[in-house]
């Protein structure tokens, strides 16, 4: 299995923008700070899932949402929540259902829609990882402290209040 990435030998966009600020609002320093945060956060969790378990990210949090759904949920419904298209989540579903973690049945309601749910070796795999994946993040914030935490919850709430508004307004 490929080991997990080293990022920090990478010169970043924010590390770049600190070195010119005279050349970037501080918003877009925000942007970037918020940008590579991200990038590194996931990197490392895909890396971990990658090395640990041999799952992708994207198969994780399919699995995470049918955890919280044990009744199961239809392809549309999922695809909102993982905010992508009802195409990248067929073929996660596919490869799911062929090694056993999903089950997939036709609507009692609606015989053109499919509900997907996890299999008992599915919620026991998923619920593996997920232990672990708790502790990768608890790991990577561990210099935070709760007062940190629930500081940087309340502004970034108030950083996606911030971009839903701005979105609505582009809105016709």
């Amino acid at each position: 299995m490929p080991a997990v990435s080293d990022c920090s030998n990478m010169l970043d966009s924010e590390t770049k923008a600190v070195e010119t600020p005279e050349d970037h609002a501080e918003e877009l320093r925000l942007w970037l700070r918020l940008l590579t945060c991200t990038t590194l956060i996931e990197g490392e969790v895909r890396g971990r899932l990658r090395q640990r378990f041999d799952v992708t990210l994207p198969r994780f949090d399919l699995m995470a949402q049918l955890d919280k759904a044990p009744d199961g949920m239809t392809l549309s419904d999922v695809s909102k929540r993982m905010m992508v298209s009802n195409g990248n989540v067929t073929g996660l579903v596919e490869r799911l259902v062929e090694s056993g973690h999903l089950d997939r049945r036709t609507s009692e309601t609606d015989r053109r829609v499919q509900v997907i749910r996890l299999t008992k070796l599915g919620r026991a795999e998923f619920r593996r990882m997920a232990a672990e994946h708790e502790t990768w993040i608890a790991d990577l914030f561990a210099d935070l402290s709760p007062k940190d935490v629930r500081e940087l919850m309340r502004l970034l709430a108030k950083t996606k209040a911030s971009a839903q508004k701005s979105a609505a307004r582009r809105r016709p």
